[in-house]
């Protein structure tokens, strides 16, 4: 199984249609940054349903869609096509090939479809689960995935291996079936509530239904003896009705004569207004017929105008003009360029002749060349051959003398190279050691800077929770004072005096002192009850003296400006003692002023040692006043007791020495009389005690704010330190982690050097014992050819063979060749040239027969419009001979239509006579029927008691009278009695809806009565009535019967008994879900355990070959729970003591998440990867390591890649190249490469 095609329109940067043909070993696609590289692999994950729109790199899935260009417009939908190779069986699917694709609307709707038939997105998912390919997507490695693969969470790390194995299928069913199981015990706790309620509700019913049973015995009864009472009652008034019915047979038909003659008169009158009314239609047809005569003159005298106006205008457009060239012209020329053509044709045979010949004086001179080539060769090769042999001896004598010297050479460079080696990998041990040490120093100092970190982000947590909780509170103290000047400001606007009051307090203001409200202090929860108390001393004004409160009330009645009530001082001396029930209570030392502070207030009266109920209070104990303004309010509150309810107001009236109760909401009790109703809530005593608690509230609150804002300040310098000591210990942490990590990066590179000097040094010394070994070979070696070289110097040479006709040869071979070039150029030339002409022949022609067709067409359309022509003149002809036809014809319709009205006018005088005459007959039919109508009365009345008795039985007993008088008549015998009850009782109840259909025409169905008894007693009138009351009685003494209790019964029984079975079946349908799930967690942790212990081995595997010398390893958050735990990445490259993941370099970071993406692609191979330049963090010798895992990994698997990298293109089987062109849009081309070159690990 592979990818085979995607085929993208639409999606991101491919605004064209885009086909990618993918192999099945790897495919590189490759291009500038920005061109629309990473689309590609967007494009794979979108169509096999990725649904995050984070994940392809959008806000929104609308991001998908080609937005448009300046040049382009934006599309209306994106559509990728995935076509798999499923040859091998892979996918669950009966064909060798499957496309899916996903088509995306910016309207919003989106369609998926598997080869072509529609499916879901849940069809996909699963479709493709089965090989590896889940929604975690593992197989695609998209830009920046490296990291976040690291930086995720256990569970996360869990999810890719898990998607590898194929364990998301086996999850997604166990997740259906708890949601099934969730449902199903929502449904099975509702059934058990059913039938609890169902089974409550069955024995209540069951009785119920049992009286049901007796009241239907009962019911038979009463309805047996109602239909013979009724039954008696049709036979009486039917009796009487025909008595009374004798006589009037001679009126009914002297009657009947008068109707008869007034129908024939009536029929006769018809008669005429019929005739009437269509001669006066007639004459209304002739008129209409006048008028469209009329209009039809008129009509064709325009058709005669138009007709003639349309020939003339044909006539001047049948001449023919035409404009473009005589066919017979151009086919002349056509003929002239077809004998040039033919000319041509002949100088191409001549030219291909001609090019015979040179080729055949080619291909000979050629020949001769090659002949004396091979002789001077032959020749040549001899004198070598006697040659060779000295060359060969003085080669021998220098190249062992040459080996010599290379030895010696080479093993003074390898004695050199150890020598620096040896001194390199001294440096790098102590280097090391010291490192090491600075390494332990720096991992100790960490410790306390974690210590110190931590403890001052939790101060600074502290800190800023408290300061939080601080300016909320602030927050929530300006909010309440806020609110609660609002509120003051309110209630001085509800205080504001009125009527007589506001006017003083305007225009008066100086002669005022202050309103009497402002200087009360009333107990809490007492100021409605005071208010009441008061009256209209709740509203009065505080004056300087009685003199001054004569003037004001002097100037109110001057003004007309209402009325106030106004009190002044007045000395303790002229004050009355009181009651006796109370006393006043001596005045300050020294008397206060009205206008005084709150200091001068003392109570106003004592109340005497009376004991009060619990809860109730002397009104004067609750109320403060100045002693010389106590006068007025010592009035109006003496004898007044505050009680805290009605009931207990009454209580306390009752006692002799209370003259008036007064509750909390201000209902006041006095002997024989109660004032109350509304509460006095907005009365000047409550205002005004409202807004003293709310500005002495309000203070309290400003004087809080206060402290807390300096808190606040105090709390956010400390909050500024704390933040400061936190920024202070992190910069620490970093510097120290920045060290860390430079120090085992150095570790790291001195690890290394020492490697590289261990090698250098074994590798100097292995070269130094193979140079001595060459040296001594090579002087054996020059010893012996020095000795044959001596032996062979005193033999001649010969002379070398002349090349001069071989020269002479190859100078004639080119000049044939070039005739051979100049042949062929003539040649073609010529063959262009009659082309042409063959080409503007055919072209001539053409024109010809297009001009003729155009020709042609123009005379038809001539002829066309000469013959409308005519016929246009032979319609202005024809329209002028009817036009003076239809002068006659409107000459016979004048005289035609006023014959019409006037035999319609002699017809309505017909009319008229004959309805003189039906009066009269009339007249005289109405005082006969007068008479017949008295005698109607008295038979209507008998029929009306008839009729009662009949609607009385089919009102109350469904029955028509003919079936009451055949089965209930006083001929019929009435059952005996049995037990107090009608015999048959309960088999009548049945026989009555057995009853057959023709006996109960018009009878209401299951209505009908028993059939009559063969035995029994004569009817008696009384005896029934008297059975029919008894029945009543019965009836009325069972109370509120349930007719429907027997159905109910039946009904609610059988339900019972069905719930009871479906709750069997959900109960062994849980139990079966239970074993379900219980079964996929067994297999998830099977599938997942095996999945995991191979990945772990790979992972080994693959972190040690990348990393030589380093170690990683997977470990299991969680090993007990193996379907819940995490995983966790271990990784310490060679030369480094590392805990952390986030230390690591960008490109060991890069390698280890490869590592463990490519552990899980060993372990669980899947069809294909898709790669998104997951090596551009790495150099070169990490790239040789990696394209080696990927050598492996396209054995098994199809392999995608994003690159930049030249070497990973040089693995690649094919390259596509990806450009974006000015419009916008994404172009694509693509290379097919041969079998790439194998690489090898680097040492």
């Amino acid at each position: 199984m592979h990818l085979k095609t995607l085929t993208v329109r639409g999606f991101k940067s491919f605004a064209s249609a885009t086909t990618f043909e993918f192999e099945p070993g790897v495919t590189a696609v490759v291009g500038p940054n920005g061109s629309g590289k990473s689309n590609v692999v967007d494009a794979l994950a979108w169509v096999m349903g990725e649904q995050g729109a984070k994940s392809l790199r959008g806000g929104t899935m609308e991001d998908v869609i080609f937005a448009g260009t300046a040049e382009r417009q934006p599309l209306g939908r994106a559509s990728v096509a995935l076509t798999i190779d499923n040859s091998d069986g892979a996918l669950p699917i009966e064909y060798s090939e499957v496309t899916i694709s996903r088509t995306m609307f910016r309207a919003g709707g989106s369609e998926y479809t598997i080869n072509g038939a529609k499916c879901r997105l849940l069809d996909i998912q699963e479709l493709l689960s089965d090989s590896g390919l889940g929604r975690e997507m593992h197989v695609i490695v998209g830009q920046g995935q490296l990291d976040q693969i690291l930086q995720a969470t256990p569970e996360q790390r869990r999810g890719f291996i898990e998607e590898a194995a194929g364990v998301l299928k086996h999850r997604r069913r166990r997740e259906r079936s708890v949601r099934k199981l969730e449902s199903m015990q929502s449904n099975l706790a509702r059934l058990e509530d059913l039938i609890s309620e169902i089974s409550r509700q069955l024995a209540p019913l069951g009785r119920q239904a049992r009286v049901a049973r007796r009241a239907q015995r009962i019911q038979h009864d009463l309805r047996d003896s109602l239909s013979r009472l009724i039954a008696d009652d049709l036979l009486s008034a039917a009796t009487a009705l025909n008595e009374s019915s004798q006589g009037e047979q001679a009126d009914r038909e002297a009657a009947e004569a008068l109707r008869d003659s007034l129908a024939a008169q009536d029929v006769e009158i018809t008669e005429l207004e019929k005739q009437a009314a269509e001669q006066r239609a007639h004459a209304e047809q002739l008129l209409a017929g006048h008028h469209r005569l009329e209009q039809v003159q008129e009509r064709l005298r325009s058709v005669a105008s138009l007709a003639e106006e349309r020939a003339r205008s044909l006539h001047a457009s049948a001449r023919v003009q035409h404009t473009g060239r005589d066919p017979e012209e151009l086919r002349a020329q056509a003929q002239t360029v077809s004998a040039q053509a033919e000319e041509l044709a002949a100088e191409v045979a001549a030219a291909q002749e001609r090019l015979d010949r040179s080729s055949s004086a080619r291909a000979a001179a050629e020949d001769a060349l090659k002949d004396e080539e091979t002789r001077l060769t032959e020749q040549l090769r001899a004198v070598a051959d006697r040659r060779a042999g000295l060359a060969t001896l003085r080669g021998r004598v220098d190249t062992a003398q040459g080996r010599i010297d290379a030895a010696q050479a080479r093993r003074r460079r390898a004695e050199d190279q150890r020598e620096t080696a040896l001194a390199a990998q001294q440096r790098a041990r102590g280097d090391f050691a010291e490192l090491e040490e600075r390494v332990a120093g720096v991992e100790t100092g960490e410790q306390d800077l974690d210590a110190a970190y931590e403890a001052a982000h939790q101060r600074l947590q502290t800190l800023r929770e408290a300061y939080d909780e601080q300016l909320a509170h602030q927050q929530r103290l300006r909010t309440s004072i806020s609110e609660d000047k609002a509120l003051l400001s309110g209630l001085s606007a509800a205080r504001s005096p009125r009527d007589g009051a506001a006017a003083l307090l305007k225009d008066k203001a100086a002669e005022v002192d202050a309103p009497l409200a402002q200087r009360l202090r009333i107990t809490p929860g007492w100021e409605t009850a005071i208010a009441a108390c008061l009256g209209s001393l709740d509203t009065a004004l505080i004056v300087k003296d009685a003199d001054t409160a004569a003037a004001a009330l002097d100037w109110l009645a001057a003004e007309s400006a209402g009325r106030a009530h106004l009190i002044h001082p007045v000395a303790s001396e002229s004050m009355d003692a009181g009651p006796p029930a109370t006393r006043p209570l001596e005045p300050p030392a020294e008397p206060q002023p009205a206008a005084a502070s709150a200091a001068a207030f003392t109570s106003a009266a004592v109340p005497a040692p009376t004991q009060l109920p619990e809860g109730a209070v002397w009104a004067e104990e609750v109320v403060s006043i100045a002693a010389d303004l106590r006068g007025p309010v010592l009035g109006a509150l003496t004898g007044v007791v505050l009680c805290t309810d009605p009931a207990q107001a009454s209580a306390v009236l009752q006692r002799p020495e209370v003259r008036t109760a007064v509750t909390t909401t201000g209902i006041i009790l006095r002997p024989g009389e109660r004032i109350g109703g509304t509460a006095l809530e907005n009365s000047d005593v409550a205002i005004t005690a409202q807004i003293t608690e709310l500005s002495e509230a309000l203070e309290r609150r400003e004087a809080e704010l206060e402290l807390l804002t300096q808190a606040c300040a105090s709390k956010e310098s400390d909050l500024n330190a704390a933040e400061l000591a936190v920024e202070e210990t992190l910069q620490a942490l970093h510097a120290n982690d920045a060290e860390m990590h430079a120090t085992t990066e150095q570790l790291g590179r001195l690890h290394a050097e020492l490697a590289q000097s261990a090698e250098r040094i074994e590798h100097s010394e292995q070269e130094i014992h193979e140079a001595e070994e060459s040296t001594a070979q090579a002087q054996q070696l020059l010893q012996e050819a020095q000795q044959r070289l001596d032996a062979a110097q005193s033999q001649d040479t010969e002379e070398e063979p002349s090349s001069t006709e071989r020269d002479r040869l190859s100078a004639a071979a080119t000049a044939q060749r070039r005739q051979e070039v100049d042949s062929r150029l003539e040649l073609r030339a010529a063959q262009e040239q009659h082309k042409q002409m063959l080409e503007r022949a055919a072209a001539l022609r053409r024109s010809a027969t297009a001009e003729q067709a155009r020709r042609e067409e123009a005379q038809k359309v001539a002829r066309a419009r000469s013959s409308r022509a005519a016929q246009a003149e032979a319609v202005q002809a024809e329209a002028e001979a009817a036009f003076q036809a239809l002068l006659g014809v409107l000459e016979r319709s004048q005289h035609t239509r006023l014959a019409a009205e006037d035999a319609g006018r002699q017809t309505q005088e017909r009319t008229r006579t004959l309805r003189e005459a039906r009066r009269n007959e009339a007249a005289e039919l109405e005082t006969l029927t007068a008479a017949l109508h008295q005698a109607e009365l008295t038979r209507t009345e008998l029929r009306l008691s008839l009729e009662a008795a009949e609607a009385r039985g089919l009102e109350e007993l469904s029955l028509t009278p003919e079936y009451l008088i055949e089965h209930y008549g006083p001929d019929q015998l009435v059952p005996e009695p049995e037990d107090g009850s009608p015999a048959r009782a309960d088999e009548s109840s049945g026989s009555e809806e057995a009853a057959k259909p023709e006996e109960s025409a018009g009878i209401e169905e299951g209505a009908l009565p028993a059939d009559p008894v063969e035995s029994g007693v004569p009817y008696d009138r009384s005896a029934q009535e008297k059975r029919l009351a008894q029945a009543r009685r019965d009836l009325k003494a069972l109370g509120k019967v349930n007719p429907l209790a027997l159905e109910e019964h039946s009904a609610l029984q059988e339900r019972h008994t069905y719930l009871q079975e479906q709750l069997s079946d959900l109960k062994k349908s849980r139990q079966d879900l239970l074993e379900i799930i219980a079964e996929v967690d067994a297999t998830v942790e099977r599938v997942f355990t095996e999945a995991w212990l191979d990945t772990k081995v790979q992972f080994e595997r693959v972190f040690a070959r990348l990393f030589p010398g380093g170690e990683g390893r997977l470990e299991l958050t969680n090993p007990e729970d193996m379907l819940n735990t995490g995983i966790e990445v271990q990784a310490r490259p060679p030369g480094k003591r590392i805990r952390r993941l986030s230390l690591l370099s960008g490109g060991e970071r890069s390698l280890t998440a490869v590592a463990l993406l490519v552990a899980i692609f060993k372990a669980r191979p899947s069809p294909f990867y898709v790669m998104d330049e997951v090596e551009a963090a790495l150099d070169d010798t990490n790239l040789s390591r990696l394209l080696v895992i990927f050598e492996e990994l396209r054995e098994s698997s199809q392999l995608i890649i994003i690159t930049h990298q030249k070497r990973t293109m040089e693995i690649a089987d094919a390259l596509y190249g990806v450009s974006m062109r000015q419009d916008g849009s994404t172009r694509v081309v693509s290379q097919r490469i041969g079998a790439p070159t194998e690489l090898t690990t680097p040492q």
